[in-house]
């Protein structure tokens, strides 16, 4: 007697192993499952989401603080004493944690859109902790009203694409979509300054060249503030301390090590204060070849040879340098004024010392901006016609009552309603350090007279607002960007529905004969299951099993359903389970 064992032949699914292997490590057919989600795994799916918002988040932060790139630079050589782009590694690192997490939320989504159940693997929810907790670290992260409007198209573009996945859960669930209508209200209330009448547009704000042009030409130089010049700046910034023997220069840094070679000439005194060095031992310093040997802004391979030995000859500047090129082309300065330490010999003195620099200079008073709030009475009564300007931020009635006509803030300090109020009371209001196109377009929307950027040459392309619509262009474009998603979330819902409303109207016999009309004979080919019965199976079993086998059609659809129907009445009355041992994979023989 001949013994045959069961042959069974399945499709190969390689794109559901990938899915369920790389999202939980289920790569075997065994491992999958249909069943629902346990509540654990459903808590994983609610911290991957929010691993992936948060990522989300700071990956736009850091796209928008690209206009700040140089100041966090700045940040990280206070601290380590080294210059360096700090900004590379942790772009590196965002974008492959947020493209990772993404890769996962997609994974989720298809488990959802095909019925697998969801397990996370433990590697993966131990990376999701990681990147939440990078992800709670900043907490400045505000979102500019500029790109506004561009989150609410983004916001429905997501919500269409997923109503699929969505809409089939629901339906299955018996609730409605009005849950999903809740993401439409959210975008509705997103502003923005260049929604605004066209009619009602300022001029272009005035551009400050702030330490000169500090990306084309080394920082707090005279050539720096003539390249700024050559931008068509309307003012210049700078930073200014007050030497041993009481000269104002220019200087940014506490030290000289990153923008000088001090290192070199006066390797014993280089991690001293600038405000230590006299004026003599400043102009043996060279302030430009650290520019050339460094290229901290990726510029120097745009350089003539006459740009290049310009730079490397450069020396410290000194505020009355600076202040006699403005007079000679008629623009405004203002600079930070650092008072020196207690010890040094120019403490008291600092006021006075600056002043007389201002003075020797025979720059008009009107172009200069005064603004140490020290000894500021005294300095209206010496030079009545500086312009006062302060850096700390009040209400504008106090500052009228101090004289002081000119507000210079940082740009994140300000809401499109203190511009408005500072205009409206004539306080003029600088801020900085505006060096993106898209940052200079928002201020300028909202009324800002004037910006200090270190890309004066970028700016100066902006010849008008990189984007302005009308309150009226808005509502027209955004409502039925509305309707239309709706439209679409609401025809998906309905599609869903309607199938799962069929699907429930079935008997397990009506699915297994309809699919065996349908599947194509190719399918039948590859989708069939062969088990012929042992000696001891067909002695308990024969009946049965020779009722299917001997009814089962050469041809002609309808009789294969007549025998299929046969054959599963004749197995529903066996009595074992042992009478039953043929499953029927595919459709009609051809």
């Amino acid at each position: 007697m001949v013994k045959h064992q069961p042959l069974q032949v399945y499709e190969r699914q390689l794109c559901l192993s990938c899915i369920t292997g790389i999202y939980g490590c289920r790569w075997k057919r065994y491992q999958r499952s249909h069943d629902d989600t346990t509540k654990w795994e459903l808590l994983w799916s609610l911290i991957l989401l929010v691993t992936f918002c948060l990522l989300l988040i700071w990956f736009y932060f850091w796209w928008e603080a690209h206009n700040d790139y140089n100041e966090f630079n700045w940040f990280l050589y206070n601290r380590s004493g080294e210059w360096s782009d700090g900004t590379a590694p942790i772009l590196a690192t965002t974008a492959a944690g947020f493209t990772y997490i993404a890769f996962l939320m997609v994974l989720a989504l298809c488990h959802v859109a095909l019925g697998q159940q969801l397990n996370l693997h433990w590697l993966h929810k131990v990376t999701c902790l990681v990147c939440i907790c990078v992800g709670l670290v900043d907490e400045n992260c505000e979102l500019q009203g500029a790109t506004g409007p561009f989150l609410h198209i983004g916001a429905l573009a997501a919500v269409t694409a997923l109503s699929w996945i969505v809409a089939g859960q629901v339906a299955r669930a018996e609730k409605t979509s009005i849950v999903l209508l809740g993401l439409y209200v959210v975008p509705l209330y997103i502003s923005s300054p260049c929604i605004m009448d066209h009619s009602t547009l300022k001029p272009r704000p005035e551009v400050f060249g702030h330490q000169g042009a500090p990306t084309l030409a080394p920082e707090n130089t005279l050539w720096s503030f003539q390249r700024a010049l050559q931008m068509n700046v309307t003012g210049l910034e700078t930073d200014v301390v007050i030497s041993v023997d009481g000269v104002p220069f220019l200087m940014h840094d506490p030290t000289l090590r990153r923008t000088t070679d001090v290192e070199k000439v006066f390797p014993d005194r280089q991690m001293d204060e600038a405000s230590r060095f006299n004026w003599t031992d400043l102009q043996q310093l060279n302030a430009g070849q650290w520019f050339l040997k460094n290229d901290p802004f990726w510029t120097v391979n745009t350089f003539s040879v006459k740009e290049k030995n310009l730079t490397s000859n450069q020396r410290v500047c000194s505020l009355e340098q600076l202040l006699k090129l403005a007079s000679y082309h008629n623009i405004s300065v203002v600079f930070r004024l650092q008072r020196p330490p207690q010890d040094h010999p120019c403490f008291h003195s600092w006021i006075n010392d600056t002043l007389q620099a201002v003075q020797r200079s025979g720059v008009p008073p009107s172009l200069v901006m005064w603004t140490p709030d020290e000894q500021r009475a005294q300095v209206r009564r010496i030079a009545p016609g500086l312009v006062q300007t302060s850096l700390d931020k009040h209400d504008p009635h106090t500052l009228h009552k101090s004289g002081i006509s000119r507000l210079m803030l940082r740009y994140s300090q300000v809401s499109p309603s203190d511009i408005r109020n500072f205009s409206k009371n004539n306080i003029s209001l600088t801020l900085y350090t505006v060096n993106e196109p898209w940052l200079y377009s928002t201020l300028w929307c909202s009324g800002v007279s004037s910006v200090s950027s270190e890309a004066p040459h970028v700016l100066r392309k902006v010849l008008y607002p990189i984007w302005l619509m009308g309150p009226r262009e808005y509502g027209l474009i955004w409502v039925s960007a509305d309707l239309v998603s709706f439209a679409v979330v609401v025809g998906i819902f309905i599609l869903q529905k309607y199938r799962m409303s069929g699907m429930r109207s079935y008997n397990p016999e009506q699915i297994m004969l309809s699919a065996t009309v349908r599947t194509s004979s190719r399918d039948m080919n590859v989708m069939k299951e062969k088990l012929i019965f042992s000696g001891k199976a067909v002695a308990g079993g024969g009946s049965h099993a020779s009722v299917c086998s001997n009814s089962w059609p050469a041809s002609s659809s309808q009789q294969t359903e007549a025998a299929l129907r046969n054959c599963t009445r004749s197995m529903a009355t066996a009595k074992t389970t042992t009478d039953v041992h043929l499953l029927l994979f595919g459709s009609a023989v051809t």
